[in-house]
């Protein structure tokens, strides 16, 4: 299954809503990246906006900029990938039922609390009433939503299909992973977070819109050419050989991979190791420095590799070793927590 890139949007913690391609890079100094949010006013009614969450003001205006860009008012369908969800309003809900002793409650934190509010306020806003289907599948949310708009595509079940990740950190939720260990427990540089690995990771925020076609178009980013997702590997290098295979290409056609690495020494051991065997002869990057992790950051990879086709160019920010010029073939390999891998090939159009 392949599908063609129309248009692409992301709001996250660098200046990447505009038409600029990380020539500003935005540095960090702490363990919480937080996305950069455009003006709402061109994309959503004023009145609108102030009753709604962080995250689904930026899944909306992130939306809207992809269907513009892709020159689409309404898309064959709308699916969205979240591990989150509005856990904003939820914890705004909880917060209320303990305060106000489960006593006159407004509706609203708790209609806007739950996991596909995100694709219901497009499709209002939009009034499209097709196919529209979100998914919370933990750290591969963004790729489930990936793998349906590839079959909805393949079947010609739907055309102009727009499918996002979306995540927000609160403070609630940033405290609570923080103290599980998700998170670095001394404040660092952003950019620095390779330099020196200890334990934990920086936490990121972010919503990626894609637009997806069947048929090539001269106004392409590029071509997402495979997909694959597993679940606790055995032998991850042997699972990569054979996603190459299943796509007629083997390691050495690989001009980029674009590594998951975030900076937390026991989730890196993965990609050093595939660095020193299948990989040695290959320039590898990294992205997480950018718009730190969160379990749907692998929307961000894609929207980075989508640009680096179409613009034939790769950012000196990202490279981990080895230089690139006129990439055709980007491999990016994520995983969150060492248990959901995904594997993504995107090639030139």
């Amino acid at each position: 299954m392949k599908a063609f890139i129309r248009s692409a949007a992301c709001i996250s913690p660098q200046e990447t809503f505009g038409d600029d391609f990380l020539t500003r890079i935005v540095e960090y100094e702490g363990i919480r990246l937080k996305a950069i949010e455009p003006g709402y006013k061109e994309f959503i009614d004023p009145k609108q906006a102030r009753r709604m969450s962080h995250v689904i003001k930026m899944g909306i205006a992130a939306a809207k900029k992809c269907l513009a860009d892709g020159a689409i008012e309404i898309p064959g369908a709308i699916i969205t990938g979240t591990a989150y969800g509005c856990i904003e309003d939820t914890v705004n809900f909880l917060t209320r039922i303990i305060e106000q002793q489960e006593e006159l409650l407004s509706p609203t934190a708790f209609i806007q609390s739950t996991h596909n509010t995100v694709a219901a306020q497009i499709a209002l806003l939009l009034q499209c009433h097709n196919y529209n289907l979100t998914y919370v599948h933990k750290g591969v949310s963004f790729e489930s939503a990936l793998t349906d708009a590839l079959m909805l595509l393949n079947e010609d079940e739907a055309n102009n299909v727009l499918v996002g990740g979306t995540d927000e950190l609160v403070d609630a939720c940033f405290k609570i992973l923080t103290r599980l260990g998700l998170y670095k427990r001394q404040p660092i540089n952003s950019l620095d977070l390779f330099k020196e690995p200890t334990k934990g990771t920086i936490g990121g925020e972010g919503a990626i819109f894609f637009l997806l076609n069947n048929q090539p178009s001269p106004h392409d980013l590029a071509e997402l050419s495979g997909l694959k997702v597993l679940y606790k590997p055995q032998n991850i290098g042997g699972e990569i050989d054979a996603f190459l295979s299943d796509n007629s290409l083997n390691v050495s056609d690989l001009d980029l991979v674009v590594t998951g690495r975030n900076g937390d020494t026991k989730n890196d051991e993965v990609y050093h190791e595939l660095a020193n065997s299948i990989f040695q002869n290959v320039p590898v990057a990294n992205y997480k420095h950018l718009c730190g992790e969160y379990p749907v950051s692998t929307s961000f990879a894609l929207w980075l590799a989508a640009n680096i086709l179409k613009r034939r160019t790769v950012p000196e920010i990202i490279m981990e070793n080895g230089s690139v010029s006129m990439p055709r073939k980007i491999l990016i390999h994520n995983h969150y927590l060492r248990k959901y891998h995904s594997l993504m090939l995107v090639s030139a159009v």
